[in-house]
């Protein structure tokens, strides 16, 4: 078994340096412009990422790896198996291997949005086409385009990502930033992972998101389930309950900001926007924190009180929240069949155009 890694590992090495080549070959053909040295930059780190894997079955069967974490790492393998026989999401190679980082954060994530307007900023990348958000690996880079996007007048918003996918492209290793979750999240996020390598719409990153959210939160409960895992099927429902909720208060708080502003028109009304939206956000946390936190299951009461409010933070987190009832709405028409569901939705946005 370790020797067939080895060779494994060998292949994927070779592979690795020709990918990472061909991304500083793209930096260079952008010419050496932010975007270019950005992405040259994103492959040397995912080739490092790759060239540090190990194969996870031979972490299981080392008697040396602390006997929870083989736990831990037994429960990956059975998730990805369960994703791609019982959900239809393409596994591949993905979540065989692991990698140890060495650190507590994989990628800082910037969004950013206009402080008297609901618009988020945008960046533009190859493949996955304009996104309202950007990773960095390097800190000192995220605080410093995070500062240079706060100095334009713009709302910033500065969070850690402990997992990413390569949409297929690469056999995604498990990563230490993700096996340090509990066991409903770790089971969440390799659903959620593998639910872009079966549908990502360039562009699209709301519903990419957002939908991948919705299979990896309702997967996971169904995964729990079929094992005979009653605790862990409550606990991923409970968690989903709470994000449902949660979705519902942005949707609100989103609503009445539009409104807020829309009652404030044109550029001489900005200051007049600008206290308004504080208006409306103080509004928001008292109801978050006298409210809605009184009824999360699985959430600590510190996060109504301590959580940023501001558009950027807000437009983040509907990123990955929006029409989450649309998703149910689907799952209960589909007879409560996760995997026809996901058929559904993908076939009804790819319809959509959207």
């Amino acid at each position: 078994m370790l020797e067939a890694g080895g060779w494994r590992r060998k292949a994927g090495q070779v592979a690795v340096r020709a990918t990472a080549g061909v991304l500083l070959l793209l930096g260079a053909f952008l010419g050496g412009t932010p975007t270019g040295r950005y992405l040259a930059r994103a492959g040397w780190e995912e080739g490092r990422i790759l060239l540090a894997r190990r194969p996870i079955e031979a972490l299981v069967a080392d008697l040396g790896v602390a006997a929870p974490v083989r736990a831990k790492l037994q429960l990956v393998l059975a998730a990805r198996a369960f994703a791609e026989d019982s959900l239809g999401l393409p596994a591949g190679g993905a979540f065989t291997t692991y990698t140890d980082l060495g650190r507590d954060t994989l990628v800082l994530v910037l969004s950013g949005a206009e402080p008297d307007t609901l618009a988020p900023v945008t960046w533009w990348f190859p493949i996955v086409g304009r996104v309202p958000y950007k990773g960095f690996f390097d800190a000192e880079d995220a605080r410093s385009a995070s500062a240079a996007l706060a100095a334009s007048g713009r709302d910033v918003y500065l969070r850690p990502s402990p997992a990413f996918s390569t949409l297929g492209w690469f056999d995604d290793p498990l990563l230490s930033t993700t096996l340090a979750a509990d066991s409903v999240d770790l089971v969440n996020t390799v659903i959620h992972e593998l639910t872009h390598n079966r549908y990502y719409a360039p562009g699209g990153a709301v519903f990419n998101e957002s939908f991948a959210n919705f299979v990896g939160a309702r997967g996971a409960e169904r995964f729990f389930r079929s094992r005979g895992d009653t605790a862990g099927a409550s606990r991923a429902a409970a968690r989903w309950d709470d994000e449902r909720r949660l979705a519902v208060f942005w949707r609100t708080l989103t609503g009445a900001l539009d409104s807020a502003f829309a009652a404030h028109p044109g550029p001489p009304a900005r200051a007049a926007r600008l206290v308004a939206r504080e208006q409306v956000y103080a509004a928001a946390r008292r109801r978050l924190v006298d409210s809605l936190a009184p009824m999360l299951e699985t959430i600590s009461p510190r996060y109504a009180a301590r959580v940023a409010l501001d558009n950027a933070a807000l437009l983040a987190r509907r990123v990955y929240l929006h029409d989450l009832e649309g998703f149910e709405a689907a799952f209960e028409a589909s007879g409560r069949d996760l995997r026809v569901a996901i058929t559904r939705l993908i076939d009804e946005h790819r319809r959509a155009g959207k």
